[in-house]
């Protein structure tokens, strides 16, 4: 079973010096041999000396270096850490908005009549490899790209709390993990993501990152009107907060889809760095008949391995024209390496 493409590169240790100086007080003066000094002050003549500031950025990057250390020595010796959802289960995902009907099939029908058909997608896929589990999952757009710029310029919107709170009652109801996708549009994944984190301190909750909508580094470019792009820092960064997360909540790892269909959709990817508390998806996003996906899998996400991969199936289009077919699960599990996270738009 491939778990994943290449070696390890999960962060290495830190130098000794390093993880030393996060148990070091702050300076401090003290008197020379022979002098006193009441506590408190200064001696005669000299100016108190105010308490070196204490550098919280550089503590709590020494304490996310310590955890990943911690859980890298355990992925070594067990495979994942406890509570990981991949590789022992394949996730298969409905993706929309809640609010749209235009997004996907989440959102598309009535709500109950949604879930059946999901009931009848988890059945399929439970036959197609009854030597994996199914973690079945909702996907919802919740930071989209506009075709307005917005108050600031971004041209994104985040769903309402209201709105992110009934998708995680929907996903708890029916027993489903949740992602919550974001579209930057022309913010960043640096601005954007710390909306979210509240939600993603919920077990149930892990994320999923959209660079054709990451218009950032392109000024005045609508969403649509050109693929945008991340690069490999981008997603760092976002592997960085959720790994914070999970340390900060005692929490299992988040799984991040990273959607993808173009090779300039994802700049340097080699520089992306593994860590054990997040499980990243790269995710085959293109819609078409079935050899165009096959070769859209094979060129931007098997020559350009990561960890996991997935692979996204569309309702609307990759059965147009015909004879042309939706992919089954028996197809999809035959790639090479076999997709563990399927999403149906």
């Amino acid at each position: 079973m491939l778990i994943s493409f290449l070696p390890r590169r999960a962060v290495v240790a830190a130098s000794l010096s390093l993880l030393a100086a996060a148990g070091f007080s702050a300076c401090s003066t003290r008197p020379a041999e022979g002098e006193t000094a009441a506590a408190g002050t200064a001696a005669e003549g000299e100016v108190a000396a105010k308490p070196a500031p204490i550098d919280t950025i550089k503590l709590k990057a020494l304490a996310m270096r310590r955890d990943s250390l911690r859980a890298d020595s355990i992925v070594r010796k067990s495979g994942a850490l406890p509570g990981a959802i991949l590789p022992g289960r394949r996730i298969v995902a409905f993706y929309g908005n809640i609010r749209s009907k235009g997004m996907g099939i989440l959102g598309r029908e009535p709500k109950e009549q949604m879930f059946r058909k999901f009931a009848g997608v988890i059945k399929e896929w439970e036959a197609a490899d009854p030597s994996r589990g199914v973690q079945p999952a909702l996907h919802n757009v919740t930071i989209t790209a506009q075709g307005t710029p917005g108050k600031d310029g971004k041209w994104r919107l985040m769903n309402s709390k209201a709105t992110i709170e009934e998708v995680i009652s929907w996903a708890k109801e029916h027993k489903c993990i949740l992602f919550l996708d974001v579209q930057p549009g022309h913010s960043t994944l640096q601005a954007e993501l710390p909306k979210l984190e509240q939600y993603l301190k919920d077990p149930i909750v892990h994320l999923g990152i959209d660079p054709e909508f990451s218009l950032s580094t392109m000024p005045g470019v609508r969403p649509n009107q050109r693929i945008g792009t991340l690069d490999a820092k981008d997603v760092n960064f976002t592997v960085n907060f959720l790994a914070r997360i999970v340390s900060e909540n005692k929490l299992p790892p988040k799984v991040l889809t990273v959607h993808r269909f173009t090779r300039k959709m994802i700049t340097n990817y080699k520089n992306i760095k593994l860590d054990p508390r997040v499980q990243i998806v790269m995710h085959m996003d293109g819609h078409g008949e079935p050899t165009l996906k096959k070769d859209s899998y094979h060129d931007y996400i098997v020559k350009e391995p990561v960890q996991f991969t997935g692979f996204k199936l569309f309702y609307e289009y990759d059965a147009r024209p015909k004879p042309h077919h939706i992919m089954t699960p028996a197809e999809v599990i035959a790639l090479v390496p076999s997709p563990l996270y399927i999403q149906y738009q």
